[in-house]
C-alpha cells in the first residue's frame, strides 16, 4: 500500500510534463499542418532534366 504514495506523484509528474510538451509543440506551430506530409507521399520528388544539361544537338544544315 505504501507504493501508492510514490505512484500518484510520479503519473502527476508525467502528466505535467506531457501537457507541457504539447503545449509547447502546439505554439511552435507543429500541428499547423496536418495534410502535406499525407499529400506528399503522392508526388514524385525527381524533377526531370531541363534542356540545357541534355546533350548538345547537332547544328542545322540549312544555310
Amino acid at each position: 500500500m505504501s507504493i501508492i504514495y510514490v505512484l500518484i506523484p510520479v503519473a502527476m509528474i508525467f502528466s505535467i510534463i506531457a501537457v507541457a510538451l504539447f503545449i509547447w509543440a502546439a505554439r511552435r506551430g507543429q500541428f499547423d499542418d496536418l495534410d502535406r506530409h499525407g499529400r506528399s507521399v503522392l508526388y514524385d520528388d525527381a524533377r526531370p532534366q531541363s534542356k540545357t544539361n541534355a546533350e548538345p544537338t547537332k547544328p542545322d544544315d540549312r544555310a
